[in-house]
């Protein structure tokens, strides 16, 4: 029996593929999306990517997107109240798993899976421990489509946001950073791919840099934050560029 799902949704290359798998597979029905969003300025979290962009991915992949709208630089206790807040509607209209892109980080995962199961959840990681070289082979082979709207400058400099993914990018990454970006070396705006209704049109605006300051932290707060969180546990500068 095909269990009923959300899916944690960043518009980037590991949650696009990831969806796609579960699509492939049938196990789960998608209800809907779930991203996290900047309130103040109504971009997916540390994507940095226009919500209206957002509205014509998830329109173009014919799914709901749920937005689940955070204050800039949110503490761990207040992003967990809202995020705990939303999980309750969403589990009260029949979910009962929720689906994550994540691929090798321990610490998350562990901390995903005991905050749901406590909240009566199961946690789905349909990419977990593919490596990470074979799973960015395999995106450009179905033939997904994306570009760096972000990247941290402690692990690449600017010339490598706004840049669409194809094997010369690949190539050019320096031997430290990981090729699906996992480590939070870069994030993404996925453009097209096999099961999108049509490609996503838009145009390159500026690219402009900023600084993240550590948030308030609580005992659960020392970990990486993945995609779909706008809590900061570090200390660093990002270059942004700007989609239209």
């Amino acid at each position: 029996m095909t269990q009923q799902a959300i899916f944690n949704w960043s518009g980037g290359k590991d949650s696009a593929l990831a969806l796609y798998k579960v699509q492939q597979a049938g196990h789960y029905h998608v209800q809907t999306l779930l991203t996290t969003v900047s309130e103040p300025y109504q971009r997916i979290s540390m994507h940095g990517v226009r919500t209206a962009l957002l509205d014509r991915q998830t329109a173009s992949l014919g799914l709901p997107c749920r937005q689940l709208f955070l204050p800039e630089t949110p503490s761990m206790d207040v992003y967990e109240r809202l995020m705990a807040s939303t999980m309750e509607e969403l589990k009260s209209q029949g979910a009962t798993a929720t689906i994550f892109g994540d691929i090798f980080l321990e610490d998350l995962r562990r901390y995903r899976e005991e905050k749901l199961a406590a909240a009566g959840w199961q946690a789905v990681f349909p990419l977990w421990g593919v490596p990470t070289a074979e799973l960015m082979s395999e995106f450009l082979t179905l033939g997904f489509k994306t570009i760096t709207t972000c990247v941290n400058e402690k692990y690449l400099d600017q010339s490598f946001v706004g840049r669409v993914i194809d094997e010369q990018f690949l190539r050019d990454l320096p031997p430290h950073v990981d090729p699906c970006g996992e480590n939070g070396e870069f994030h993404t705006f996925v453009f097209d791919g096999p099961n999108f209704r049509e490609p996503i049109a838009f145009e390159k605006g500026e690219i402009v840099h900023r600084r993240y300051t550590p948030a308030p932290k609580t005992d659960d707060a020392d970990y990486e934050c993945g995609d779909d969180a706008d809590v900061s546990p570090f200390d660093t500068g990002f270059w942004y560029c700007d989609l239209l």
